[in-house]
C-alpha cells in the first residue's frame, strides 16, 4: 500500500504529508482545489514524467515522495528481478522520490539510489494503476490482458509449466539447427580427420625410429669402404700373406711374446712388461673377432639403402603434414581420434534431441490445447461478469469481450489440429479485451474509449470482476463520476468498496453517494497563504466528513436538511459495510470462499 505521500511545490501544492489508510481512500474537494494535483504527483512518482512549469512559482525545484509499504502477495519475484544493486526494500519499505528543477532531468531515487525512468516504470508497474486521465493503466497495455485472464481462470501454475517447455523446445530446434547447418562441414571433417588418422596408424612410427634410421642409412651408403677398411685390419693383423701384408701383425707380437717369455725366466725384473704384452694380446684377439663379426655383417646391398630411403622419406613427410618430430606426430593423432570421436557424438546428439524434441512437442501441443481451453472457457465466465458489473454502474449499453485469436504459419512450431501456429512463452494464443460503449458500434480495443469518466467506470468494472485475479496493490480512479447521477454513484461506492478488500483505492469524486464508503475521507482545499493560493489535504473526522459530504450536497451554504441527508447517507453506507463484514464472517465460519 502507498502509506504516505510527501510533495512540495508542485503547482500551487506548497507542502502537504499525506498519511493514508488501508481500504478505499476517497478525495473530495472543489474544482480548482487541487485534487487533480495529487493525482499528478502520483503520476510523475510513477513515470519520471515532469515539465519545468509544474515548478511552484517562485520555487527553485518541486519534490514527491512516497513510501510503499509491500503486502506480501506482491510479486516479489518480480520485484526480486528489479531491486538489485542495493534497491531491496528494507522491512518491506520501499521509498520512491522524484526531484524537479528548471531545466534538468528529473532525479529519480529508489530507496535512495538513482534509477532511470525505464526502470522506474518497470517497478512501479507492479505497485500501482491510476484510472483516469493518466496513461498509466495496466488494463490499456494489450500484454496484460493474457496474463489478467490467465489469474482469472487460475492458469497461471500452467502457463509456467507451458513456458518452460516452450523455452527448452526453442534450446532443442537452436540447437539442431546448429547441428544441421554444420553437418555438411562435420562429414568433410570427419572423412578428412579418418585419412589423417588411416595415414599415421599405417605409418606405424615408433619413437626414436628416424635416429636410428640415419644412422642405418649412414652406414648403408659407406658400406663398401667399410667392408674395405675392416678387410684391411683383418689382414694386416691375422690373414697376411698378401703383397700388402706379408707378415700378420698379431703372429709377429705372439712371437714377441714366446721370446719375452723365456725373457723373464732369465729375469723376472721384466715380469711388468710381459703382462702388458700379454693384455695387449688379449685385446687385440678380442679387437680381431669384434672386427671380423663387424666384417662378416656389412653388406653391400643398394635395395636396403633405398628401403631406409623410403621410410625416412616416409617420416619427412609425416613430419611437414601433423609436427616436427614423430612424437608430435603421435600426439597429433590422439588429438584426431579424440576430434573424430566427438564428432561422432555429435551425430549421436542429434538422435538424442530429436527423441526428445518429438516427445516434448506432443506434451506442449496438449499444453497449449489445454490453456488455450481453459481461456476460452474463462472468457465466457468473465464476459458476463464484467456485462453484469457494466450493468449495475449504468453501462448496460456497453459491450465487452474477449478476443481470443491464434495466427497460423507456415513456420509455425506447433501443430494443433492440423494447423501449424505461431507461439510465444504464453501459449498459441494472443488475448485482447475489446469494448463497443454505444450500441450498434464495432467493438475495439479498450485504448479507443475517449471518455474519462467512461475509461474509468469501465475500468472498475473490469477490476470489481477481476479483483481475485488483479494483483496490483494500489489502484487510484480519477473522475469515475463524470456523466452519472446519485443513484449509479452508490452503486460505484460499493464497487469501489468492495474492490479496496484486496487492494488499497484512491478515489478522487464529486459525489457523496461514492465518498460516503470511503474507509478514510480526505478534502483538498484551496487557501490564500500570503499572496498566492496553495493547495492542502485535510483527514476528515466523523463531524468534518459530515459536513463536506452536506457541502457536496448542497453547496457552501448547506441547510441543516442537507446535514441530515449526509448523515443519513454515510450511516446507510456503515450499514451497509457492515453487513458486508458480517456476511465475510459467516462464509468464512461456514467454509465458504467470500466472493
Amino acid at each position: 500500500m502507498l502509506a504516505e505521500l510527501r510533495v512540495k511545490d508542485l503547482g500551487i501544492i506548497e507542502d502537504i504529508d499525506w498519511k493514508l489508510e488501508e481500504g478505499l481512500n476517497v478525495i473530495t474537494g472543489e474544482t480548482g482545489a487541487g485534487k487533480s494535483l495529487i493525482i499528478d504527483a502520483l503520476e510523475l512518482l510513477l513515470t519520471g514524467n515532469a515539465s519545468d512549469d509544474m515548478i511552484r512559482q517562485g520555487a527553485g525545484e518541486a519534490r514527491i515522495e512516497g513510501t510503499f509499504i509491500l503486502p506480501d502477495y506482491v510479486n516479489r519475484s518480480a520485484f526480486r528481478t528489479l531491486l538489485e544493486d542495493g534497491l531491496s526494500p528494507e522491512e518491506n519499505t520501499l521509498v520512491i522520490s522524484c526531484l524537479l528543477r528548471q531545466r534538468k532531468s528529473p532525479t529519480i531515487r529508489v530507496n535512495g539510489n538513482t534509477v532511470t525512468r525505464s526502470m522506474l516504470r518497470q517497478l512501479t508497474s507492479l505497485l500501482m494503476d491510476i484510472h483516469g486521465q493518466s496513461e498509466h493503466l495496466s488494463l490499456l497495455d494489450k500484454k496484460s490482458h493474457l496474463i489478467f485472464l490467465d489469474s482469472f481462470a487460475h492458469i497461471t501454475d500452467l502457463r509456467n509449466e507451458f513456458t518452460v517447455r516452450i523455452n527448452r523446445l526453442r534450446e532443442i530446434e537452436s540447437e539442431l539447427n546448429s547441428i544441421l547447418s554444420k553437418e555438411q562441414e562435420i562429414s568433410r571433417q570427419e572423412e578428412f580427420l579418418r585419412y589423417q588418422v588411416d595415414e599415421i596408424k599405417k605409418a606405424g612410427l615408433r619413437p626414436g625410429e628416424d635416429e636410428e634410421l640415419e644412422k642405418a642409412r649412414h652406414l648403408a651408403a659407406f658400406s663398401e669402404k667399410l667392408k674395405e677398411y675392416s678387410t684391411t685390419i683383418l689382414e694386416a693383423l691375422i690373414d697376411g700373406n698378401t703383397h700388402r701384408y706379408p707378415y700378420p701383425a698379431l703372429n709377429l707380437i705372439k712371437d714377441a711374446f714366446q721370446a719375452m717369455k723365456k725373457l723373464v725366466d732369465l729375469d723376472s725384473s721384466l715380469n711388468p712388461q710381459f703382462d702388458s704384452l700379454d693384455k695387449t694380446i688379449c685385446s687385440l684377439e678380442e679387437m680381431v673377432r669384434d672386427i671380423r663379426s663387424y666384417n662378416e655383417r656389412l653388406e653391400v646391398n643398394p635395395e636396403y639403402l633405398e628401403s631406409i630411403e623410403s621410410r625416412l622419406e616416409l617420416i619427412y613427410n609425416l613430419k611437414r603434414k601433423y609436427g616436427k618430430t614423430i612424437p608430435a606426430i603421435l600426439e597429433y593423432l590422439k588429438k584426431a581420434e579424440t576430434e573424430l570421436e566427438n564428432l561422432g557424438l555429435s551425430t549421436e546428439r542429434k538422435q538424442i534431441l530429436e527423441r526428445e524434441r518429438a516427445e516434448l512437442l506432443i506434451e506442449t501441443e496438449k499444453l497449449a490445447q489445454e490453456l488455450s481451453s481453459r481461456r476460452s472457457a474463462a472468457a465466457e465466465e468473465l464476459n458476463e461478469r464484467v456485462k453484469q458489473e457494466l450493468s449495475d454502474l449504468g453501462m448496460a449499453q456497453v459491450q465487452f469481450a474477449v478476443s481470443i485469436k491464434q495466427e497460423e504459419s507456415e513456420n509455425g512450431l506447433l501443430n494443433i489440429q492440423g494447423r501449424r501456429l505461431t507461439v510465444n512463452a504464453q501459449g498459441i494464443d494472443q488475448v485482447e479485451f475489446l469494448v463497443a460503449t454505444n450500441p450498434g458500434e464495432t467493438l475495439k480495443p479498450l485504448i479507443r474509449i475517449a471518455s474519462t469518466g467512461e475509461i474509468s467506470r469501465f475500468t472498475l468494472a473490469l477490476k470489481s470482476a477481476l479483483s481475485r485475479a488483479d494483483f496490483i496493490p494500489v489502484l487510484v480512479f480519477d473522475e469515475i463520476d463524470i456523466g452519472i447521477g446519485g443513484r449509479s454513484g452508490d452503486v460505484i461506492g460499493k464497487k469501489l468498496w468492495s474492490l479496496a478488500r484486496n487492494h488499497q483505492v484512491i478515489c478522487v469524486t464529486h459525489l457523496p453517494q461514492i465518498a460516503v464508503y470511503g474507509d478514510a475521507h480526505f478534502c483538498v482545499r484551496k487557501e490564500m497563504s500570503g499572496d498566492h493560493a496553495v493547495s492542502r489535504i485535510e483527514s476528515l473526522d466523523e463531524n468534518l466528513r459530515i459536513e463536506e459530504l452536506a457541502t457536496m450536497l448542497s453547496g457552501k451554504d448547506y441547510s441543516r436538511t442537507a446535514r441530515e441527508n449526509a448523515l443519513e447517507l454515510l450511516q446507510a453506507a456503515n450499514l451497509w459495510k457492515s453487513s458486508c463484514h458480517l456476511d465475510a464472517v459467516d462464509n468464512r465460519q461456514s467454509g465458504m470462499n467470500p466472493a
